[in-house]
């Protein structure tokens, strides 16, 4: 274990100090392509507001008219006889729009039921097993000017479906 712990301290600093000896050993002028690719990411950056903004109004709107108080009550028939919580359901519901409101979510659910309580335990493997599906669309998609993401979101709709069912079946059989 010592030696995993003394390869994960320098393993940032180690990749830090190769890139640029590659660089130099295969005669490429490394500070020169920093400056490029720092461009080119700073353009996509700016690319990308666009599509950032309107999710991100999209997600206000959503919230603040009680459309997920509402979609939560309606689903909490179907995840109630899945063995969810219905605590848990507004983290299902915004953790494919955006991680900073699930991360709150999670933390409201840590503040009001416990870390250590089921609730708890269940919301953090759900906020690590899944992923911001939309945001990840709206950034990489956005990029590259993708504009039809119709497969790529309902494959990762799944897959955070698999996410939140992986993390009931994990959360019950370590802490059930």
């Amino acid at each position: 274990m010592s030696v995993l712990n003394a390869l994960s301290l320098w393993a940032v600093p180690g990749m830090l100090a190769l890139i640029p000896l590659w660089g130099a050993i295969r005669r490429v002028p490394v500070y020169d392509a920093f400056i490029e690719g720092a461009e080119e990411g700073l353009q996509i950056a700016v690319k990308i507001i666009p599509f950032l903004i309107g999710m991100l109004m999209a997600l206000s709107i959503f919230r603040a008219s009680g459309a997920m108080e509402l979609l939560a009550e309606a689903l909490s028939g179907v995840t109630g006889r899945m063995g969810f919580p219905p605590e848990v359901l507004p983290l299902m519901i915004v953790r494919p729009l955006s991680g900073a409101g699930s991360l709150a979510v999670t933390a409201d659910l840590l503040k009001t039921h416990g870390p250590d309580s089921f609730i708890g335990r269940l919301a953090s493997i759900m906020q690590g097993s899944t992923d911001t599906t939309f945001y990840v669309l709206t950034v990489y998609f956005g990029s590259v000017g993708v504009r039809r993401v119709r497969y790529s979101a309902a494959v990762g709709l799944a897959a955070d479906l698999v996410g939140f069912l992986a993390a009931l079946y994990v959360c019950n059989w370590f802490f059930g």
